[in-house]
């Protein structure tokens, strides 16, 4: 009788032994890819886009507006960029491990938010094109700054795409854009290239590239 007591106490503690060894397996392969990282980590580092800066892109703090406002600082043109979330009409995304914010602040009624960040982070590398430019138009687009001659491609990747909401077509006679929140200029088209660079001239003095 006791042999058989101690027997049977044997096989119960070895059948729990061995259900949570299963247990174990079994949360270690959900919580694990195939690669052996975390789902948490895998998820967290999941993007909703990756490419690279379309453009000079300007920031106040960690704020990027579609205002683009040229007196800022920016984020080199080719930068990579990851989108990791866009929600209503802001985005986050990741440059080089800091943390900044797409704001989609005066063009919502002409595009939506997702078509905005598409156009922010293209696909393809824009230095590739760059260095096939020639070396004053690489030097203005280096400085974010524009001279005649640029064709509009140059001048997007040099101050950005202009606000929708105040360039709704981009094959009219000039493109606004905006030095600061009060300081606007004008990029006017001759051809298909800048013709003239017009406003105050202070701003147009920053804005115009005039080499080393």
């Amino acid at each position: 009788m006791k042999k058989n007591f101690i027997f049977g106490r044997f096989f119960r503690l070895t059948v729990a032994a061995c259900a949570v060894l299963a247990l174990g397996a079994c949360k270690s392969n959900e919580t694990k890819t195939e690669d052996g990282k975390p789902v948490a980590e895998t998820r967290k580092d999941a993007a909703v886009r990756t490419g690279y800066a379309c453009c000079n892109l300007h920031y106040s703090g960690d704020w990027i507006s579609d205002s683009n406002l040229a007196q800022l600082p920016f984020i080199p043109v080719g930068t990579p960029i990851r989108v990791l979330k866009i929600d209503g009409y802001r985005a986050s995304i990741d440059v080089d491990g800091k943390a900044y914010r797409l704001g989609h602040d005066f063009g919502r009624a002409e595009e939506t938010t997702e078509q905005w960040v598409n156009k922010i982070v293209v696909l393809d590398d824009p230095k590739a094109k760059i260095a096939k430019f020639s070396p004053a138009v690489r030097g203005a687009i280096e400085k974010g700054q524009l001279m005649k001659g640029m064709t509009k491609e140059q001048v997007i990747m040099s101050v950005g795409h202009p606000q929708t909401n105040e360039n709704p077509r981009l094959d009219g006679p000039y493109w606004r854009y905006w030095w600061s929140s009060f300081g606007p200029y004008y990029v006017y088209w001759g051809k298909g290239s800048v013709s003239k660079i017009d406003g105050h001239s202070e701003t147009v003095g920053y804005m115009t590239y005039k080499g080393k």
